[in-house]
């Protein structure tokens, strides 16, 4: 079998999943991820036959995409902000909306030496980010889940990032919890409504945490509500409280916000022009 012959199994296969592009995509990332080659290496040897061992770690990709399971999670690792970040079932798979939140963030504020806290923060995807983007900053990463935890670890130590973790609920913990305020809080939280289930991809409900992922139908807010309400507590005067949102309750996240005495308050839609994030000032 030649890597030409590979990337038609795939498309062929994975018809009833994935367009051809994206078909040849998973293709390419498996070989990449096996052989370190780049797109450019790759195409100049797609007629070149597949190794024995090779062929079997490729097909065995195949085939576990076959029964929906994430490429994220196969290949057990992911591209966010310019860097490679481990992932596995315990955490979210980082979104696109995600980096763009973090790129908000960067580029909302000029603080020295920021204290920054990520809240719900899965594979330390944001925390980490925002430490090597402002090496200055001190960061903190808080999540509910030890075993997510354990993997921010991971990563915080794959890119030398002095981020310092805490495990809490965030619905019941206090303000006296955290050792120090902060500059900037920020937070993807889960945000999708058990009703909507319907409406997502079967290989997000079978494989990634739902704990990361759903709020009651009769309180979709539940998180941004405790966060927003311990933020009055923890930021800092003129400190900023950033949030990822579901884009059906922009409205509402913005409406809680100012009720709470919340000030500046944004709304952000993201590339595709959904409303995705939310800014906010804590005057003091």
């Amino acid at each position: 079998m030649t890597f030409s012959d590979l990337e038609k199994q795939f498309s062929v296969e994975l018809h009833a999943f994935y367009a051809a592009e994206e078909a040849a995509m998973l293709c390419f990332l498996s070989v990449q991820h096996r052989l370190l080659w780049t797109k450019a290496i790759y195409l100049l040897n797609k007629q070149d036959l597949i190794a024995d061992a090779d062929e079997a770690y490729f097909l065995d990709i195949l085939g576990q995409l076959k029964a929906s399971k994430p490429i994220q999670y196969i290949l057990g690792e992911t591209d966010f902000y310019g860097r490679t970040f481990r992932v596995n079932p315990v955490v979210l798979i980082p979104r696109p909306e995600t980096e763009e939140l973090v790129k908000w963030v960067l580029g909302s504020f000029s603080i020295t030496n920021p204290s920054i806290l990520d809240i719900g923060t899965g594979s330390g995807c944001i925390a980490i980010s925002l430490k090597i983007e402002l090496p200055e900053a001190e960061v903190f990463a808080l999540d509910i889940s030890a075993d997510a935890l354990a993997l921010a670890q991971e990563n915080a130590a794959l890119h030398e990032a002095a981020v310092r973790f805490i495990e809490k609920d965030v619905l019941l913990m206090k303000a006296s919890d955290l050792p120090i305020t902060f500059d900037v809080l920020v937070s993807n939280p889960p945000y999708i409504a058990l009703a909507e289930k319907d409406t997502m991809k079967a290989n997000v409900l079978a494989n990634e945490p739902h704990l990361a992922l759903f709020v009651p139908n009769n309180d979709p807010l539940i998180f941004y509500e405790s966060i927003a309400s311990m933020a009055k507590e923890i930021l800092k005067p003129n400190g900023f409280l950033f949030f990822e949102i579901n884009e059906r309750f922009g409205t509402e996240v913005v409406e809680l916000l100012i009720k709470k005495g919340f000030k500046q308050v944004a709304l952000h839609q993201d590339l595709s022009g959904k409303d995705r994030m939310v800014k906010a000032q804590w005057l003091g």
